[in-house]
């Protein structure tokens, strides 16, 4: 006599292990595709960098806010980036037509810290901080994109927090991972 198979008891291990199968190549490919995102913006980081002025990691500076006060944070972005978010207690100084009316009152060896989208207009706005005298400088590494796309807080002109962060440009962009990308 020939017994039949329960199709539906044969059927539920192969499904259920086909199943934890596709959730663990969706999520390396997922963790593959951010690790190579981030070399990615790495290489196109150190592309654009001269390295005439010290970096921070989002990480550091964000443990150096948490326990020290007098850190200043310099926008160098237009102010139409700016109104849509900034780093909090960050002072708006631009790029193009640098405010140095704000600069000039500082302290000369105030902790310094200058960021933008990436970091390469920033650099430039610092190597004149540093030609000014400014002893403190540092460059946060990956700008305001690296900031986010790491889980640290943005604001938005009324102080309030934003996903939004102005991407410089469509181009731009693809370099913010987490947020909503605003351009125009």
């Amino acid at each position: 006599m020939i017994k039949l198979v329960n199709q539906k008891s044969y059927l539920m291990p192969m499904f259920h292990f086909a199943k934890k199968l596709l959730i663990q190549v969706s999520l390396w490919l997922a963790m593959s595709y951010a690790a190579f995102a981030q070399s990615s913006y790495d290489k196109l980081l150190n592309s654009i960098y001269k390295k005439t002025v010290p970096l921070i990691s989002p990480e550091d500076l964000h443990r150096l806010i948490q326990h020290q006060k007098n850190v200043i944070l310099l926008d160098t972005r237009s102010l139409k980036e700016y109104a849509v978010s900034h780093l909090p207690n960050s002072t708006c100084v631009g790029y193009d037509t640098l405010d140095t009316g704000k600069i000039e009152s500082l302290a000369k060896d105030a902790k310094i810290i200058v960021y933008c989208s990436v970091g390469y207009r920033s650099e430039r706005i610092g190597e004149k901080l540093l030609d000014m005298g400014f002893k403190d400088v540092h460059n946060l590494y990956g700008g305001i994109f690296q900031w986010k796309n790491q889980d640290h807080a943005v604001v938005n002109l009324q102080g309030v927090a934003t996903d939004s962060v102005h991407t410089y440009n469509k181009t731009w962009s693809k370099w913010l991972q987490k947020g909503i990308k605003v351009y125009e």
